[in-house]
């Protein structure tokens, strides 16, 4: 099978980052940038990279983006750009285009033009570093939408040994333990005969409010 494709515009830290992990999960990328210096510095660890001005048409049809499976418009200092960059990709008709916004107004333009996903990487890291300081057991989460969120919890040490009937935590909580990842591997939709044991993480999805009260219950019984 061809492997998924991605052209990142923008190779700054972020998009730097971002081509160096899809890379290493493997996948091809075309980096994109106009300045000199950031695309020599990933020549030679993406598929492609290119020196050239994402908002030009010409460019951006030689370079046979369109073809790509994701475009990813990672301009963080020009605004104007990133716009620009962000219409052309869809004009041209790449399949998804993700862009990474710099203030609220940014993604609110983005999100007018029809892109499919807007991203906010400062804003979104500030929020899961708080919610990782203020919630002890708490490796990480995903917000499904407002109301739900999947999260990744370390198993406390009142909750070792335990199955997951004895935990009940849809009836007690309202919230679904959907799989555990322990040294030995991971149990996707665990039964209720699986138990739990100190330091394995419990992947858990349910309403803000359910798995509130379940970490709070966690906390407080340590």
């Amino acid at each position: 099978m061809k492997a998924q494709q991605f052209v990142i515009i923008g190779l700054g830290r972020f998009g730097s980052s971002l081509a160096l992990e899809l890379m290493a999960m493997g996948y091809e990328v075309l980096g994109i940038d106009h300045v000199e210096e950031r695309v020599e510095e990933m020549s030679g660890q993406l598929t492609h990279t290119v020196m050239a001005d994402a908002t030009d048409e010409g460019i951006m049809r030689s370079l046979g983006v369109r073809n790509f499976d994701c475009g990813i418009v990672a301009i963080g200092d020009n605004m104007e750009r990133s716009i620009l960059a962000a219409i052309l990709l869809k004009e041209l008709g790449v399949k998804q285009v993700v862009a990474k916004a710099i203030s609220i107004l940014h993604g609110r333009a983005l999100s007018k033009l029809g892109v499919d996903r807007v991203i906010f990487p400062e804003r979104d890291m500030g929020v899961r570093v708080a919610h990782q300081l203020t919630t002890p057991n708490l490796l990480d989460y995903i917000e499904l939408s407002k109301d739900y969120k999947v999260v990744e919890l370390t198993v406390p040490a009142c909750m070792d040994g335990k199955s997951l009937s004895e935990l009940n935590t849809r009836a007690k909580y309202g919230c679904s333990i959907i799989a555990l990842n322990r040294e030995d591997g991971v149990i996707v939709a665990p039964t209720a005969h699986d138990h739990v044991h100190q330091g394995d993480i419990m992947v858990v999805i349910g309403s803000n409010e359910s798995i509130v009260e379940f970490e709070d219950e966690a906390v407080n019984v340590e």
